[in-house]
């Protein structure tokens, strides 16, 4: 196989394999929306998905303070507080980024 009909077979690959992972949705979308794995994956998969994120960027943060973790902790629990206290998951967000910012920056 020369140089060129390597590189066309594998674009040609790489092309039928992305359209068919694009596809794989609305081709099976009948039985997503029906299968009950799927509607428990979608309940508790964002919260989980958030959960990891975020002990992963505080357990990386606090190890580089030099204060210790004290201003990610905090951070944390007024974002736990305020999203069990409004369920507003923006204005807990950002309240929490806006508090680590000042705690770090004191």
């Amino acid at each position: 196989m020369t140089d060129t009909s390597y590189v066309l077979t594998v674009i040609g690959a790489m092309a039928a394999l992305t359209l068919g992972l694009r596809a794989l949705p609305f081709i099976g979308g009948h039985w997503l929306r029906r299968h009950p794995l799927v509607h428990k994956l979608g309940d508790t998969l964002p919260l989980s998905i958030m959960v990891l994120l975020l002990v992963d960027t505080v357990a990386g943060q606090a190890r580089n303070n030099p204060y210790g973790p004290w201003q990610e902790l905090i951070a944390v629990a007024l974002v736990v507080l305020l999203q069990w206290r409004t369920r507003q998951t923006l204005l807990s967000i950002v309240a929490g980024t806006a508090a680590y910012m000042v705690l770090r920056t004191l």
